[in-house]
C-alpha cells in the first residue's frame, strides 16, 4: 500500500522547476539544486543538501541513462519529500551509465526515516523518464510554466 500523497505531482512545486538552465558542471548542478531548496526552505541547510547529494553520487551516478539524472539524497529533520526539475541549456558530464551528458535533471530529498514510497516514486521517475516521447516533450519546454505542466500533467 503506497502513500498516495507521494506523487510527483505533490512532491514537485513550480518554484522548484527550473527551465534551461545554464550550468557548467555536475557540481553546479547539485549545488544550485541544494541552493534552490534552501531558497524555498530556510530551515533546510543548503550545504547539507549539497554534501548529502554529493554524497550518494559518489556510491554510483544517479544518471539514468539517455541524458536523464535523478540525484537524491536523505535529509535529517525533512518532514516531507522535495522535488526539483531542470532542464539544463547545454548538457553537463553525469558520469552516467550510458557515458551521455545529461540534460534532464529531477532531484529527490527525502526525510531520513525514507520508506519504500520513497523507492516508489524513485521507479515513478525512471518509468516516466524511460518513455522517449515525454522526455522530447520536456527539452522543447522555453519556459518553467510550461515544463511544470508538461511534468505534472502527463498521464501514461
Amino acid at each position: 500500500m503506497s502513500d498516495p500523497s507521494l506523487t510527483i505531482d505533490n512532491i514537485l512545486a513550480p518554484e522548484l522547476t527550473l527551465c534551461r538552465f545554464t550550468a557548467s558542471s555536475k557540481k553546479r548542478v547539485l549545488e544550485f539544486i541544494a541552493e534552490h531548496i534552501h531558497l524555498q526552505d530556510e530551515t533546510l541547510s543548503d550545504t547539507d543538501i549539497f554534501n548529502n547529494l554529493v554524497s550518494r553520487e559518489r556510491l554510483g551516478s544517479t544518471g539514468i541513462g539517455e541524458g536523464i539524472a535523478i540525484p537524491h539524497c536523505r535529509l535529517e529533520g525533512l518532514d516531507r519529500v522535495i522535488g526539483v526539475l531542470m532542464t539544463l541549456a547545454e548538457p553537463v558530464d553525469f558520469d552516467a551509465i550510458d557515458n551521455q551528458p545529461v540534460d534532464i535533471v529531477f532531484a529527490l530529498v527525502v526525510p531520513k526515516e525514507a520508506t519504500s514510497e520513497h523507492l516508489e516514486l524513485l521507479s515513478q521517475l525512471a518509468e516516466k523518464f524511460n518513455e522517449h516521447s515525454f522526455c522530447e516533450r520536456l527539452r522543447q519546454c522555453e519556459d518553467a510554466d510550461t515544463l511544470y505542466q508538461a511534468m505534472t500533467t502527463s498521464r501514461h
